[in-house]
């Protein structure tokens, strides 16, 4: 017998809906999967007695279904197994006076932390009283009497060796670390690197200190992230989220490579560690952005690779020594590669090989691109920074560079990175004089003369002595007083020598042309576009 559909809307004072025809068939199907979902959910069986609808066909898809949108409800057995390894870490930084200061000299306006500049604002932002680092916090005299600054790290390993920042222990005189069952002991600092913010602390007296792995793998964008630290002081705090970027530069120095995490992190976590669902870490958490102090869901962890290998040579020799190559280096723009004729704009550009460095005794000159380092490809300036740093010297490398349009391999051994570089005298713009008013160089906006003839700008190239302020030059950054060196490679010691470079380059249909300007100590290379006509 077929069944008739029941026409709802012929019945008296019902007003029918969209779609108001039913089967029986099809609101028997509808009730058995409604049946069948609430015993997966709720994990009720058949009953005696009960109809055979629980282990039909329609249960077992519904169950399937269910199993395949399960998600963990949680990350506590996770944080149970890890949080035993994290510490808050306590410093004293005992008064220290600059010798020879006294109250009434007592300035500081050559700091690096004055109020609104980018590093009193990096370290209001995250990590400790003040917008100061250890060593800088105190009274209202900037650092007399004894100060209090406190951070986060881990243990990772049994026997009492842990991580932080160096930014947390830097000019402590006392280190006490505090576990998470409330257990405190005095910590010494084994070794410190500021470049990357990481520092080695030891605590001893046991050999069952719970620890932490740090990962041997790469975080994916979206992986689930667990921060654990000692936010405000608070102590041991877990806060979740996700990997948000990695590779991130946030200006802080050339090995910047930082994971990006939207996990709440706050004053007080600096040295705590990021833990991915394996337990393991994947960053130690150094920095974070924020207008206001707190956290706005932008977080930066250091990246457990480059912790192992820094970690490993503070534990060997409580430093870190890094490859170093010799040369000023910048970012391959798009109108760089253009006026080079490359067809990417990757690799570094070599702005300046430094005196007798190794670049310089391997021919590296100035103009040349190194596009791979022992064959792998150098996407840009800061990767060739970190690539290099993280070799050790004396080792040999291969580098291939691009040479006047021309491939080359070169070998060297690297040096070792000086830990401070000494800069050469700064002629600034009152050195140069005004021995000439230059010559303009038209359709460039600038105008120039003849080093040799300005006091204080050297031999070499011609110097800028005045700038319109609506050209192109202008907002390439030139300034009164740049040295011009090269014009599109070749070297320039008059005006018209500039204009003779610049007509060659148009002469070759080129949109820009690269010149090399010497700025105080340091060169870089500026792509300038040409005029036509």
């Amino acid at each position: 017998m077929t069944e008739r559909p029941v026409d709802l809307s012929s019945l008296p004072s019902y007003t029918a809906p969209r779609r108001s025809l039913f089967s029986a068939r099809k609101f028997a199907l509808m009730a058995s999967v409604v049946a069948g979902l609430g015993a997966a959910i709720y994990g009720f069986g058949p009953q005696q007695g009960s109809p055979d609808i629980f282990t039909s066909a329609a249960h077992a898809q519904v169950n399937t279904e269910v199993r395949k949108v399960e998600r963990p409800i949680g990350f506590a057995d996770i944080v149970e197994r890890v949080k035993p390894s994290v510490i808050s870490v306590k410093v004293n930084i005992a008064e220290k006076v600059s010798k020879g200061s006294d109250d009434s000299a007592n300035k500081d306006e050559d700091s690096p932390f004055q109020p609104g500049s980018p590093m009193e604002r990096f370290f209001r932002r995250f990590g400790g009283p003040d917008g100061l680092p250890p060593g800088l916090r105190g009274g209202p005299r900037g650092g007399r009497g004894p100060t209090m600054g406190q951070g986060s790290g881990f243990f990772i390993s049994a026997d009492g060796f842990a991580v932080t920042n160096n930014h947390v222990v830097d000019g402590a005189d006392k280190v006490e670390v505090t576990m998470d069952d409330g257990k405190t002991y005095t910590a010494k600092v084994i070794g410190a690197d500021p470049r990357t913010d990481l520092a080695l602390i030891k605590v001893e007296g046991r050999k069952d200190f719970p620890f932490a792995k740090l990962s041997d793998s790469k975080p994916r964008i979206g992986d689930w992230v667990l921060a654990v630290g000692n936010p405000f002081g608070l102590g041991g705090t877990v806060t979740a989220g996700i990997v948000s970027a990695s590779g991130r530069d946030i200006g802080n120095g050339p090995y910047d490579d930082f994971i990006q995490i939207d996990a709440p992190v706050n004053k007080g976590n600096s040295g705590g560690p990021a833990f991915d669902t394996s337990g393991e870490v994947m960053g130690v958490n150094t920095a974070i952005y924020s207008p206001s102090g707190g956290s706005v869901g932008i977080a930066f962890s250091i990246p457990a690779s480059t912790v192992k290998s820094v970690i490993a040579q503070l534990k060997d020799k409580g430093s870190v020594s890094r490859g170093w190559i010799g040369v000023q280096i910048q970012p391959v723009t798009s109108d760089i590669a253009d006026s080079l004729g490359m067809k990417k704009a990757e690799g570094a550009l070599v702005a300046e090989p430094q005196a007798n460095g190794p670049a310089a005794k391997a021919g590296i000159q100035s103009g040349d691109v190194i596009t791979a380092v022992n064959g792998e490809p150098v996407k840009d300036a800061r990767e060739l920074a970190r690539t290099i740093g993280g070799l050790a010297p004396g080792n040999a490398v291969k580098l291939n560079v691009l040479h006047k349009g021309q491939d080359k391999v070169i070998n060297l051994t690297l040096g070792q990175l000086p830990n401070t570089i000494e800069a050469k005298a700064d002629t600034g713009k009152d050195d140069k004089g005004s021995a000439s008013k230059g010559t303009d160089v038209p359709k460039l906006g600038l105008t120039v003369a003849p080093a040799n003839t300005v006091a204080g700008a050297g031999k070499e190239g011609v110097v800028v002595t005045e700038v319109d302020p609506k050209s192109a030059a202008a907002e390439r950054g030139f300034k009164e007083g740049d040295v011009i060196l090269e014009v599109g490679g070749k070297s320039v010691a008059t005006a018209g020598e500039v204009r003779e470079a610049l007509d060659s380059a148009r002469s070759d249909n080129k949109n820009s042309v690269l010149m090399r300007v010497k700025s105080g100590a340091s060169s870089r290379f500026v792509a300038v576009p040409l005029a036509k006509g």
